[in-house]
């Protein structure tokens, strides 16, 4: 197994940690009708992503893996140039991320910079502003959990 895929599989464990006690909320929610409908099974290997740019950050690429994160709730990858640095900012949709590769450095405002190698794991709730910064050396490879139209909104003062 290469580096990339056992990565891929450690962040896809780590986001399903993450995101188990929603997925047991939702499940006891469901209707018969909606279970009966649910069970499906997604498979792509890394050679088979997808990437495209992301028009708004010239170097930003994005695979998705599951729904269209310009539309609602979605899975997928987003690959940061090493160097890459957004302001502060948020998001409107609670995410969950895993770090596939390379080393990402947050600063959530108010709190401290923290460095997240690959095998991380964090979270961003309530539009929580922070900063985004890959380290130099490599790319950085996310996985996000989006639970809801994914953007991200400026804060800092030009």
């Amino acid at each position: 197994m290469n580096r990339i895929a056992s990565h891929v599989a450690l962040s896809a464990a780590i986001v399903s940690m993450l995101a188990l006690p929603t997925v047991a909320a939702e499940r006891t929610a469901l209707k018969p009708a909606t279970r009966a409908a649910a069970p499906a099974a997604v498979l792509v290997a890394d050679a088979e992503l997808k990437w495209t740019d992301v028009p708004e950050f010239p170097g930003v690429k994005m695979a998705r893996l599951h729904g269209d994160p310009n539309m609602g709730p979605s899975h997928f990858f987003l690959k940061l140039p090493s160097g890459f640095a957004a302001g502060m900012h948020f998001h409107n949709a609670d995410h969950w991320v895993a770090v596939v590769s390379g080393t990402l450095v947050l600063t959530p405002e108010g709190g401290a910079e923290k460095k997240l190698p690959a095998g991380s794991g964090f979270g961003f709730t309530g539009k929580k502003k922070h900063t985004t910064k890959c380290a130099e050396g490599s790319d950085c490879v996310l996985f996000i959990d989006a639970r809801g139209k994914w953007d991200v909104i400026p804060t800092d003062k030009k």
